[in-house]
């Protein structure tokens, strides 16, 4: 039977969007970069809020006990499957057309509370069905209408809870914003669920009755 062409959006691999705020949320990012394996078959872009204006070494303390290689990309790179990507403080990351860097000019704080949200409505907007959105620890509420935008899409959301329940703040506010979660967890809890859905082949290519994976 023949079936319609996949879209565009439906090739390539899962993007793992994760957001996070203060030292909280870098302690969060730090355990759940050492959760995933090293050979994750899927992108992975973080976000943490910074000042704009300041020295950041959040690619060293990240590396620090990540299994996956830490890069700062420049613009129209293309992202590459096992590596976790950040931006510079004043250079903000999002996802463009075919898996492409863009990075949005943030100087002067500009966006300094909503860099969580313009990384999750990039990628809803370019990897929809292959999205996986994860909120954790952090104050304020960004990161709530762009995991709305992703679950709007077709993609997965993820919510960081505590003993059961999301801290106040980031994870408490996407629950409530972007109405059911698809998974709640624990770090541990997190990680394991983005492993088992970045296994999943991609639906354009299960479309096409292909028997390879996508292996980046």
């Amino acid at each position: 039977m023949q079936t319609n062409p996949p879209r565009a959006d439906e090739l390539g691999p899962h993007i793992v969007a994760i957001g996070a705020s203060g030292s909280e949320g870098l302690s969060d990012l730090r355990d759940l970069l050492e959760a995933l394996p090293a050979k994750l078959c899927a992108v992975v872009l973080v976000v943490l809020h910074r000042p704009s204006d300041q020295i950041s070494y959040l690619r060293q303390v990240l590396a620090e006990r990540s299994a996956l290689p830490v890069v700062i990309p420049d613009e129209d790179q293309e992202f590459r499957v096992g590596v976790c990507y950040i931006g510079e403080p004043a250079a903000h990351l999002s996802l463009a057309a075919r898996n492409q860097v863009h990075l949005i000019e943030g100087a002067q704080d500009k966006y300094r509370n909503q860099t969580v949200d313009l990384l999750f409505t990039s990628v809803a907007a370019q990897a929809r069905t292959r999205a996986i959105g994860v909120v954790l620890r952090g104050s304020l509420s960004d990161g709530s209408r762009g995991l709305a935008a992703i679950h709007f899409a077709g993609g997965s959301t993820m919510v960081l809870v505590t003993r059961g329940t999301p801290t106040r703040g980031m994870p408490f506010n996407a629950t409530e914003y972007a109405g059911p979660i698809d998974f709640t967890g624990s770090i541990d809890e997190i990680a394991a669920e983005i492993v088992r859905r970045a296994a999943i082949t991609p639906l354009g290519l299960m479309e096409r009755g292909s028997d390879e994976q996508y292996r980046g």
